[in-house]
């Protein structure tokens, strides 16, 4: 049982009421999970008022009650904590609470819209392959060493966060690669954290329903970046136009990575397949079998990262060349006619269309690029209209079909999506509801050689509809299309 007054330390405190020599059993945040000589934080969330749920944290034998406003009626022998920021204490209170993991091993955190789960997982592959023992905090999965926990965030909660970096200390572990998302930063679940290092990938349409503004979303980001102490580096893409943004207020060692200019750690592809890429990085040739453009700027941050991290230049690269591609990022199955079928999470405008060039690059020209993509419901409407517009602009033939519709109208989300295609594809373009209707229709249309793109929800396996999750797997059903099309 940890002492109340030693997991106050840093915590901005405005006034105590009750003892600081209580004893804490747990923390949480959620009134449900209170327990006998629990610590209860009461947020004000997005939705919902975590200081109404007092009351009830109060009969499951909370002894600390952490909040922006103390209650009218005060219980004896429970302490209350008045703190200006309930999600910044909580943070600080849980990293405490677990003694600090995160500065008894190197965490390293990812940034940016696009590419965030490929880098920490790829990071996490790479020194797994190097002897290491590593854990990997991501949108897929939780990996603390060889054992797995299924994610549930892009970024978990403070208190998860914690507990999962005290139990990679558990397990022998040197070093976490940790995705960090706008909402993450935001909601200060990353606060009270020691990074080693920070990344930067790019910066494009994406959580507009979230952020008031694309301005506010890139000071989120950034705000990250000037969180970082001197002794962390901070790695950022020198060809996004923010790249330098994210690095003008931070104490961290500046370094940069690109393919188009100068930078400390520089590529250039010289050969693209789709069985892998071959190209340079910082002069000595490598081959990947990650695909695109995109990739390597993904690489070239691993590679950036892991020489960072004190691993040898050759020996990067050669595990480079063993990385295999993560779940539902570009992958790929060849049906017996020699119809490739790529699934890929590209769930925003520049996502879909650096997938769409990268296909487009690679293929000879007589091929027919087939996509199928949705839009997510109770999500930003306005890059609806954008990735219509893109994926019937790179395509050949555009199936719209539900992604997530959540709680809304899925025919809806299509007439959104719709008013994005210009008058000259609408001849390309097709409607179709079901999604596995979508991709058995894309399967059927397709010739031999031609190439089918299922966007949007990559390594899913669920669809949300009305609330209700129901498995959906985009790679099973087109592995199953490839299969009763063979037995036909």
């Amino acid at each position: 049982m940890k002492v109340l007054k030693d997991i106050l330390y840093k915590v901005q405190i405005d006034s105590i009421v009750g003892s600081v020599d209580v004893g804490v059993k747990t923390i949480h945040f959620d009134s449900r999970k209170v327990e006998q000589g629990s610590l209860f934080v009461a947020q004000k969330g997005v939705t919902v008022d975590g200081h109404k749920f007092i009351g009830k944290a109060l009969d499951l034998g909370a002894s600390v009650i952490v909040c922006e406003e103390i209650p009218e009626t005060i219980k004896d022998g429970v302490t209350y904590v008045k703190v200006y920021s309930s999600d910044i204490a909580l943070a600080i209170i849980a990293a405490n609470f677990f003694e600090n993991p995160s500065s008894k091993l190197k965490l390293v955190g990812v940034t940016g819209t696009n590419g965030k789960t490929t880098i920490a997982t790829l990071l996490y592959q790479l020194f797994k392959k190097a002897g290491y023992k590593v854990g990997l905090l991501s949108t897929v999965k939780v990996m603390v060493d060889d054992i797995e926990y299924k994610a549930t965030h892009t970024t978990p909660n403070s208190v998860a966060i914690n507990q999962y970096l005290n139990e990679m200390l558990q397990e022998g572990c040197e070093y976490c690669f940790m995705e960090v998302s706008s909402h993450g930063i935001h909601q200060s679940r990353t606060e009270g954290l020691e990074f080693a290092g920070g990344i930067f990938t790019n910066l494009s349409h994406d959580h507009l329903d979230y952020h008031s503004s694309f301005a506010e979303y890139r000071d989120v980001k950034k705000s990250f970046f000037d969180a970082l102490p001197k002794s962390a580096f901070a790695l950022t893409n020198l060809d996004d136009k923010n790249g330098m943004i994210m690095l003008q207020n931070t104490k961290a060692k500046k370094l940069t990575y690109a393919l188009k200019t100068i930078a400390d750690f520089k590529a250039k592809v010289l050969e693209k397949r789709f069985s892998g890429t071959l190209l340079t990085v910082n002069n000595v040739e490598v081959w990947t079998k990650l695909i695109g453009q995109f990739n390597a700027y993904n690489l070239l941050a691993i590679f950036g990262t892991a020489e960072l991290l004190g691993l040898e230049k050759l020996e990067v690269l050669r595990l480079v060349s063993e990385l295999e591609s993560v779940s539902g990022r570009f992958q790929y199955t060849v049906s017996d006619n020699s119809v490739t079928a790529i699934v890929d999470y590209a769930h925003t405008p520049d996502a879909l269309k650096n997938v769409l060039e990268t296909i487009n690059d690679i293929r000879t020209g007589n091929e027919s690029v087939i996509t199928v993509v949705g839009c997510g419901g109770d999500r930003d409407k306005t890059k609806r209209p954008k990735m219509a517009h893109i994926a019937s602009h790179l395509s050949g033939q555009v199936i719209f079909t539900s992604d997530n519709p959540r709680t809304e109208d899925p025919q809806v989300i299509l007439n959104e999506m719709e008013e994005g295609v210009a008058p000259e594809n609408y001849k390309k373009t097709l409607s179709i509801l079901d999604r596995k209707q979508a991709i058995k229709t894309a399967c059927k249309l397709a010739d031999e050689g031609d190439i089918i793109l299922i966007a949007g929800k990559g390594h899913e396996n669920y669809q949300e509809i009305n609330g209700e999750r129901m498995h959906f797997d985009d790679f099973e059903e087109v592995t199953e299309c490839f299969n009763q099309l063979k037995n036909q």
